[in-house]
């Protein structure tokens, strides 16, 4: 085990010492438990993985909406 992994377990062990022993058997049991229920993964749709954008708009349409919103503030100083 990594030295940060005992660490971390060593300061969980010193909250878990002031534990009364019947919460130490149901912490036990919690753990063991969580130990065997499988993680659900969830399949993902490739639309969902790249983020896909829906629109009835055209490409043509949303393109020229954010070029005529844009403002631009800059004022050039002379020197």
């Amino acid at each position: 085990m990594k030295a940060t992994n005992i660490n971390i377990l060593d300061s969980y062990l010193g909250l878990l010492n002031n534990l009364s022993p019947d919460s130490k058997l149901e912490l036990i049991s919690r753990l063991s438990q969580s130990l065997k229920t499988k993680p659900k993964t969830k399949e993902k749709s490739i639309q969902e993985l790249f983020g896909a954008f829906t629109s009835e708009k055209s490409a043509e349409t949303i393109i020229e909406e954010i070029r005529q919103s844009r403002t631009f503030n800059r004022q050039i100083e002379e020197l």
